[in-house]
C-alpha cells in the first residue's frame, strides 16, 4: 500500500561526461570570473564606484564561498584605475613640541624630503663647526669680549678713582667688591677705625655710604652690558650661521617651491637652527647631538621627518588587508623608549596603522577579528565618521589615561573599508549598532548556492583549470570534473543546485591529485576523486563506525525487521565538525486513558529542544483536529526516543513519532524494515526536512551490516526528493530491489505503507471504513471516552453519597 518507491534514476542526478567538449582541463582556458556569485559581484562594484560617504562594502557569506579572493581580485581591478594616493609624514612641531605637525606631499615626494633634510643636517654639522672655529669670527668675537670687559673695568676704575680722592679703598674680596677707609695709602682695620675720633668716623661713613650707592648702580649695570654683548654675540652666530645655511636652504625652498607647508616648514627650521647652533657643535654622552628639547625631541632628532605613508612605489590606489586588525594596527601608535629610567618619546616613534596605509584607496577586515579586539571596531568607526586619523592610545580615546605624551596633528581620511564576516555577524550589528548601518550602506551576499546549469558546470571545470595550472597540479578528465560536479550537488544536498563553496572544491581537486600521484597517473579520473571522497571519509567516521557498531551488537536496540505496536525507527544526523552522519533512533508511543495530554519525555526532563517541542504539538494538534472533533481525546500518551542520553531538537521526527501514535492507539504493528523522517503540519502533510542524504545511508548501513532482506527501506518527504544525491552502493541496492525510497505526502500514505492497513478516508457521517488505522484509532479513542466518562460519573456518584 501507499506510493512506489523511487526509481534510482531520482535518487542520484548523474552529470554525464559526454557533454562536455573537452577532453582534459589542460584544454580549458584560465578564469578569474566567479562562479554563480552574480548578486555579489554586483554589490561589490557598486560600493566601488560610489565615492559617497558612508558606502563602505560588508561582504557576507559562509567561509569558503570566495569572498575574500573575489573583494580582492575587484578591489586590485578598481585601485590600479586609480591616482596614487598623497605621501604622509610627520615633523617636528617647533611653537608646541607636543603637537607633530603632519604635511601631505604629492606621492614619492616624502622620501625625497626625507633625504633633503638628512642631507642638510649633515652639510651643517660640517659648514657650522668650520664657521665658528674660523679667524675672522674669532676675532670679532674676541672683540665683543674684549669690549664688555674693557666697559666694566672702567666703570669700575672711576668708582675706584673717585673712592680713592675721597680716602676709601675699592677692594675685590671673595665675596665681591667692598668699600674700606684708608689712611695714609693703607686700609684701616676696623679696631684701627674705631680709633679714629667719631668725627672722622662719620665723615668716612657718609662718604662711603654715597660711594657704595655708585658702586652699586655701576654693578647693576653689569647685567645689562652682558646681555647686550651676549645680543650681540648671537647676532654674530646668526651672522655665521646665516652664511652657512643660506645656499643650502635655497636649494631646499627651490625643490619645494610648489608645496606652501613645506617651505613653512622649512622657514621654521631655518629660525630654529640660527637659534640653536650649538646643537651641530658639541654632543652629549650619549653620542645624539645636541641637547634634550622639550617634547622629547633630542638634538638633530627635531629635524627628521618621520615618513608614515611612502606610496613612491605603489601603483594606483592602495588595497590593504590587515590580518590583525589591533587598534594600533588600525589607527597607528606612538612609540616610547627607555631614557635613563624614564620612557622618551618624539613625533619620530609615531607609528602607522593600517588606515594610513591604506588612505586614498583600500582597506579589508575581518569583521570577527575586529571585534574580538577591544577599542578596534569604536575607533575605526570614529576615524570613519570624521573623516580624519587620530592617533591614540586606548587609555587616551576613553579618558582613563592623564600622562602627558605626543598629540599628533590629524591627518585627513580618504578610504573605502571592506568587512568580511558570517551573515550572522552581520545582521546582529545591523540590529544592535546604531552606525553600523550609517558606515557600511553596501552588503555583498555571498550564496552558498547555484543553480546547476550548464554555464555554472563550464565555470566550476574552468575554474579547476585554473587552481590545476595555478598549482602545478595534474589535468582532470572529463569523468573527474563529472564527478566532482555531483559531489558538488551532493554538499548543498540538492540535484537541481551546486556549491560555491570553492574551498572544498579545490581541496577535492587536490586530494585526487594526491590519489593519482600515488599511482602513478597522469592524468586525474573520476576513480581518483572518488577514492578523494572516499579517504576524506574514512579520516572521519570513526564515531560513525562505533555508532553502527553498538547497534549491530544489539547494546543499542534497533530491529530491522519484523513488526511492532508503537515503535518506530526515527532518523537523525550528527555533525561533528565538517562531518555529518545519519543515525536510526528507536521512538516508541505508549497510550492509556487520561485527559488528552501528549506527554514528550524528551521535553519532561529538558532534553528536547522548542523545535522538537513545537513538533510534538503539532501532532497533538493533528490528533486533536482529526478525531476531537465529536468527542473529547480522553486519552493520555507518551512519546520518547528510546536509549537517547543526549539533546533532541528539530521537527524532523514528528511525522515518525505520530506514526508511533497512530500504530499504538489503532494497536496495528509497524514494519520494523521501514525507517522514517519528516515533519508533519497540523493538516497531516508532510514536510521536506534537512540531511536526508545523510539519514537514508545511516539506516542502509545498519541493514547492509546485517543483510539486506528487499523488504526495507526509508520513508522520506515527497518534498525531499530533489535533494537526493545517495550514495552509489544505496542507488545500486535500490536498483536490484534490495532497498527502496518511498515519497510520502501525507501521514496516511506513510502509515498505510508502515501498517499494510489502508488508513481510510472519512465519510459524510464522520466516520472510516472499518478495518482501516483511522477506523481503529477513533473506535480506540472512543471506548478510552466512554471509560473515561463512566469513571468520573462513578466517582461524582460516590462524592455524592458521600456527602449525604
Amino acid at each position: 500500500m501507499g506510493p512506489a518507491p523511487l526509481a534510482p534514476e531520482l535518487l542520484y542526478r548523474v552529470c554525464d561526461p559526454a557533454h562536455f567538449a573537452f577532453t582534459t582541463t589542460a584544454e580549458l582556458p584560465d578564469t578569474e570570473e566567479p562562479v554563480g556569485q552574480d548578486r555579489a559581484v554586483e554589490s561589490i562594484r557598486f560600493a566601488i564606484g560610489m565615492r559617497h560617504r558612508g558606502f563602505n562594502l560588508f561582504a557576507l557569506g559562509a567561509e569558503g564561498t570566495g569572498r575574500r579572493s573575489l573583494v580582492m581580485q575587484y578591489l586590485t581591478q578598481a585601485a590600479a584605475r586609480q591616482p596614487v594616493p598623497d605621501d604622509w609624514v610627520y615633523v617636528h612641531n617647533f611653537t608646541e613640541s607636543h603637537r607633530p605637525r603632519a604635511l601631505k606631499l604629492p606621492a614619492g615626494r616624502a622620501m625625497g624630503l626625507k633625504k633633503d633634510m638628512e642631507w642638510l643636517v649633515e652639510e651643517l654639522a660640517m659648514a657650522l663647526p668650520a664657521g665658528f672655529d674660523a679667524d675672522e669670527y674669532r676675532a670679532k668675537k674676541h672683540v665683543l669680549e674684549e669690549a664688555f670687559k674693557e666697559r666694566q673695568e672702567e666703570a669700575l676704575s672711576a668708582v675706584g678713582q673717585a673712592a680713592k680722592e675721597q680716602g676709601v679703598a675699592l677692594v675685590r674680596t671673595a665675596v665681591g667688591l667692598a668699600l674700606a677707609p684708608m689712611r695714609d695709602g693703607e686700609v684701616l682695620s676696623p679696631e684701627d677705625f674705631k680709633q679714629l675720633p667719631e668725627i672722622e668716623q662719620i665723615a668716612f661713613k657718609a662718604d662711603m655710604a654715597a660711594l657704595q650707592e655708585t658702586l652699586e648702580a655701576t654693578i647693576k649695570q653689569v647685567p645689562r652690558w652682558e646681555r647686550e654683548t651676549r645680543a650681540k654675540l648671537r647676532e654674530l652666530d646668526q651672522e655665521v650661521v646665516a652664511i652657512a645655511i643660506e645656499h643650502l636652504m635655497d636649494e631646499l625652498t627651490d625643490r619645494y617651491s610648489d608645496l606652501p607647508e613645506v617651505l613653512d616648514y622649512l622657514l621654521m627650521v631655518a629660525d630654529d637652527i640660527a637659534d640653536n647652533a650649538g646643537d651641530f657643535l658639541g654632543s652629549d654622552e650619549d653620542g645624539e647631538e645636541g641637547g634634550k628639547r622639550e617634547g622629547g625631541a633630542t638634538g638633530h632628532r627635531r629635524y627628521r621627518i618621520n615618513v608614515v605613508v611612502n606610496n613612491s612605489a605603489t601603483c594606483g590606489a592602495p588595497v590593504v588587508h590587515e590580518d590583525h586588525p589591533t587598534q594600533p594596527n588600525l589607527i597607528g601608535r606612538i612609540e616610547h623608549f627607555a631614557h635613563y629610567g624614564a620612557l622618551i618619546t618624539d613625533f619620530n616613534l609615531i607609528k602607522p596603522g593600517g588606515l594610513h596605509k591604506a588612505n586614498g584607496g583600500y582597506l579589508v577586515l575581518d569583521a570577527r577579528k575586529l571585534l574580538l579586539n577591544p577599542f578596534a571596531w569604536e575607533d575605526l568607526k570614529r576615524a570613519l565618521k570624521a573623516r580624519e586619523l587620530r592617533i591614540e592610545s586606548p587609555g587616551q580615546s576613553t579618558g582613563l589615561m592623564s600622562t602627558v605624551t605626543l598629540e599628533p596633528e590629524p591627518i585627513g581620511l580618504d578610504i573605502k573599508v571592506v568587512l568580511i564576516g558570517d551573515p550572522e555577524l552581520y545582521y546582529l550589528l545591523s540590529h544592535h549598532d546604531p552606525e553600523f548601518g550609517e558606515l557600511f550602506k553596501v552588503a555583498a551576499d555571498f550564496d552558498w548556492r547555484m543553480d546547476r546549469n550548464d554555464d555554472n558546470v563550464m565555470g566550476v571545470a574552468r575554474s579547476i583549470a585554473t587552481l590545476t595550472r595555478k598549482e602545478d597540479l595534474r589535468p582532470l578528465d572529463r569523468g573527474a570534473v563529472a564527478r566532482a560536479v555531483e559531489q558538488s550537488a551532493r554538499e548543498v544536498e540538492d540535484a537541481d543546485k551546486l556549491s560555491t563553496h570553492m574551498a572544498s572544491l579545490a581541496d577535492l581537486v587536490r586530494e585526487a591529485n594526491y590519489w593519482a600521484e600515488r599511482e602513478g597517473a597522469k592524468v586525474i579520473s573520476a576513480v581518483h576523486v572518488q577514492q578523494a571522497v572516499d579517504a576524506s571519509t574514512y579520516r572521519q567516521d570513526r564515531v560513525r563506525e562505533h555508532v553502527l557498531e553498538e547497534i549491530s551488537r544489539g547494546i543499542v536496540h534497533i530491529a530491522t525487521d519484523g513488526s511492532a505496536i508503537g515503535q518506530i525507527n526515527g532518523l537523525a544526523v550528527l555533525e561533528l565538525g565538517q562531518f555529518a552522519f545519519g543515525r536510526p533512533s528507536r521512538i516508541s508511543a505508549r497510550v492509556s486513558l487520561g485527559k488528552g495530554d501528549v506527554v514528550d519525555i524528551e521535553r519532561e526532563v529538558d532534553l528536547g529542544g522548542p523545535l522538537h517541542g513545537k513538533g510534538v504539538l503539532i501532532l497533538t494538534s493533528f490528533l486533536s483536529g482529526r478525531f476531537g472533533t465529536q468527542m473529547p481525546l480522553s486519552l493520555e500518551a507518551s512519546l520518547v526516543f528510546e536509549q537517547s542520553y543526549g539533546g533532541v531538537d528539530g521537527d524532523s521526527a514528528s511525522s515518525t513519532e505520530l506514526y508511533a501514535l497512530l500504530s499504538a492507539l489503532a494497536e496495528v504493528p509497524i514494519r520494523q524494515g521501514f525507517a522514517v523522517t519528516g515533519s508533519v503540519d497540523q493538516n497531516g502533510r508532510v514536510q521536506a526536512i534537512g540531511g536526508v542524504n545523510e539519514k537514508i545511508e545511516g539506516f542502509f548501513d545498519l541493514c547492509a551490516a546485517r543483510g539486506l532482506t528487499g523488504s526495507q527501506g526509508v520513508l522520506i518527504p515527497a518534498t525531499n526528493m530533489p535533494h537526493l544525491m545517495l550514495r552509489r552502493d544505496v542507488v545500486e541496492a535500490c536498483r536490484q530491489g534490495r532497498f527502496a525510497i518511498y515519497p510520502i505526502e501525507t501521514i496516511d500514505q506513510g502509515i498505510a505503507l508502515l501498517t499494510d492497513v489502508p488508513a481510510g478516508e472519512m465519510d459524510e457521517r464522520g466516520d472510516y471504513p472499518a478495518g482501516t488505522i483511522n477506523r481503529k484509532v477513533q473506535a480506540r479513542l472512543a471506548a478510552f471516552a466512554r471509560r473515561f466518562d463512566d469513571a468520573v460519573g462513578g466517582a461524582q456518584g460516590r462524592n455524592g453519597r458521600n456527602g449525604r
